[in-house]
Protein backbone atom coordinates (compact mmCIF):
# COMPACT_ATOMS: atom_id res chain seq x y z
CA UNK A 1 0.00 0.00 0.00
CA UNK A 2 0.98 3.51 -0.65
CA UNK A 3 1.61 5.83 2.00
CA UNK A 4 -1.03 8.42 2.08
CA UNK A 5 -1.11 11.37 4.57
CA UNK A 6 -4.21 13.27 5.18
CA UNK A 7 -3.38 16.75 6.33
CA UNK A 8 -5.96 19.04 9.24
CA UNK A 9 -8.16 21.16 7.97
CA UNK A 10 -7.06 24.80 6.55
CA UNK A 11 -8.62 27.62 6.69
CA UNK A 12 -11.22 27.16 3.73
CA UNK A 13 -11.78 23.94 5.15
CA UNK A 14 -9.99 21.39 2.55
CA UNK A 15 -7.50 19.00 3.53
CA UNK A 16 -4.16 18.56 1.97
CA UNK A 17 -3.64 14.60 0.56
CA UNK A 18 -0.33 13.28 -0.50
CA UNK A 19 0.65 9.79 -1.80
CA UNK A 20 4.10 8.53 -1.74
CA UNK A 21 5.53 12.05 -1.05
CA UNK A 22 3.47 13.51 -3.91
CA UNK A 23 0.71 15.85 -2.97
CA UNK A 24 -2.29 15.19 -4.76
CA UNK A 25 -4.65 18.32 -4.01
CA UNK A 26 -7.34 18.99 -1.40
CA UNK A 27 -10.66 17.22 0.25
CA UNK A 28 -12.95 18.33 1.47
CA UNK A 29 -15.18 15.17 2.06
CA UNK A 30 -14.30 11.17 2.51
CA UNK A 31 -15.93 11.09 -1.37
CA UNK A 32 -12.56 13.79 -2.34
CA UNK A 33 -10.12 11.71 -0.80
CA UNK A 34 -11.56 8.33 -2.67
CA UNK A 35 -11.50 10.53 -6.10
CA UNK A 36 -7.79 11.30 -5.44
CA UNK A 37 -6.47 8.51 -4.49
CA UNK A 38 -8.11 6.38 -7.62
CA UNK A 39 -6.63 9.07 -9.66
CA UNK A 40 -3.41 8.21 -8.36
CA UNK A 41 -3.95 4.13 -9.61
CA UNK A 42 -6.00 3.16 -6.64
CA UNK A 43 -8.92 1.63 -8.56
CA UNK A 44 -12.18 0.62 -6.64
CA UNK A 45 -11.50 2.71 -3.17
CA UNK A 46 -14.84 4.87 -2.01
CA UNK A 47 -15.97 6.52 0.92
CA UNK A 48 -15.84 3.92 3.38
CA UNK A 49 -12.70 2.48 2.37
CA UNK A 50 -11.23 5.41 2.99
CA UNK A 51 -13.09 6.17 6.21
CA UNK A 52 -11.45 2.53 7.64
CA UNK A 53 -8.28 2.62 6.13
CA UNK A 54 -5.69 1.66 8.49
CA UNK A 55 -2.93 2.52 6.03
CA UNK A 56 -4.07 6.29 5.90
CA UNK A 57 -2.80 8.57 8.12
CA UNK A 58 -5.17 11.27 9.73
CA UNK A 59 -3.33 14.26 10.57
CA UNK A 60 -5.17 16.98 12.55
CA UNK A 61 -8.49 14.68 12.98
CA UNK A 62 -9.78 11.86 11.76
CA UNK A 63 -11.82 10.82 9.09
CA UNK A 64 -14.63 12.82 10.62
CA UNK A 65 -12.91 15.97 10.49
CA UNK A 66 -13.52 19.06 8.34
CA UNK A 67 -13.56 22.47 8.19
CA UNK A 68 -12.67 24.47 11.12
Amino acid sequence: MPAVVVYPPDEDGGRRVRVDGEQLGRAWSLRDVAVLLERAGLEGVDDLDVAGADWIEWRGGGPEVWGR
